[in-house]
């Protein structure tokens, strides 16, 4: 009996299989509003037990790259509507990931009266796709001031009401990837001296609060994080003390007691592999709920289920190219190759074109 295809739950959800979409960054939301073609994309691979969306902004603030969508506005709310809507029809669970981009960002790819913002005035090095004007150095963030982090928890909030409202059963957290949540914990885009930086307890701080104020509007069993640990993207550096200051973010996490901790593996896109010792701790440490993800195949996915090491299992690329890829790993099937060409382009090519089996 496979593990990986057999029903479980998440909290008092019921999931029809162990296999979680992972969030993709997909850049189709045309003027950031979801449309008709996310909600065909998103069907076609609700044959998933779990699918967390691609990065959504909670905020006008928080739109660093072009064409992704927000959580913020009525039309979004409708958007994703139709797209929760399409989903739940074909059996799939489904979160929205809420990502704050922070100092991943360009100017030109917010609205006008949008900031810049991050934990401190550092750029990250690097460079942002606009579609007005080609590559562009990261800009300069400003330093949130401490209403600028009051306004930007409420502004979580807000959005995870949102999503709730737009039918999604959840909600999960982006502390991962270099974007403003991991921006506060990490100490190189972290300079504060208030009670917002220094110790790992400070730096963490920012993360606690928006977990705590969404729990508190749509309840525990509905929010998520996802993590990256020793991931490297967007000018995220290993330091010395990761370890230590990940084991305190898993036992806060747990004491908040949400839903569930997503951990992200990089090392299959060339990043420093997360140490086993690190995941190792987040499932004793981290009662509820841990999804893991990083270069999955079905064997592996198997495997790591089949001892214990997690309860579910995120996927990103295969299921890109695979609207069926549970059938198809269900039955062995050989899969699509994903087109890298067009990952990040408008349209539907690439996009709601993979072939299904048969």
């Amino acid at each position: 009996m496979s593990l990986l295809f057999s029903k479980t739950s998440l909290g008092p959800l019921a999931l029809q299989n162990r296999l979680v979409m992972a969030p993709l960054t997909r850049n189709r939301a045309t003027g950031n509003v979801p449309n008709e073609l996310m909600a065909q994309y998103y069907a076609q691979r609700a044959s998933a037990g779990l699918i967390i969306s691609e990065g959504t902004s909670p905020s006008r603030n928080g739109l660093g790259y072009p064409r992704i969508p927000g959580a913020f506005s009525a039309a979004q709310v409708a958007g994703w509507k139709r797209v929760t809507e399409a989903v739940h029809a074909q059996g799939a669970k489904m979160f929205l990931q809420l990502m704050h981009c922070g100092r991943i960002a360009h100017p030109l790819n917010l609205p006008a009266d949008a900031r810049v913002l991050g934990p401190s005035a550092v750029a990250a090095a690097g460079e942002m796709y606009t579609d007005a004007e080609g590559m562009k150095p990261n800009a300069m963030p400003q330093a949130m001031t401490e209403a600028d982090i009051k306004a930007t928890v409420e502004e979580f909030v807000q959005a995870a009401k949102n999503a709730v409202a737009a039918g999604f059963d959840g909600i999960e957290l982006h502390g991962a990837n270099g974007y403003l949540l991991e921006q506060f914990i990490r100490p190189n885009s972290n300079q504060r001296t208030d009670r917002y930086g220094g110790s790992i307890e400070n730096r963490a701080r920012f993360v606690l609060e928006v977990a705590d104020a969404v729990i508190k509007a749509i309840g525990k069993d509905k929010v998520g994080i996802r993590l990256s640990p020793f991931g490297v993207f967007n000018d995220m550096p290993v330091y010395a003390a990761m370890e230590a200051d990940y084991t305190y973010l898993a036992r806060e996490l747990n004491a908040h007691g949400l839903a569930y901790v997503h951990l992200v593996d990089h090392s299959p896109m060339g990043a420093p592999p997360v140490p086993e010792s690190i995941k190792a701790m987040f499932r004793s440490v981290f009662k509820r709920t841990l999804i893991l993800s990083g270069g999955y195949d079905a064997g592996r996915a198997e495997s790591d289920l089949a001892a214990g090491k997690c309860d579910l299992i995120a996927v990103g690329r295969p299921f890109l190219a695979n609207p069926d890829l549970v059938a198809r790993w269900k039955t062995g099937a050989a899969v699509n190759a994903p087109d890298f060409n067009t990952f990040y382009t408008p349209g539907p090519k690439g996009y709601i074109d993979y072939p299904a089996l048969g």
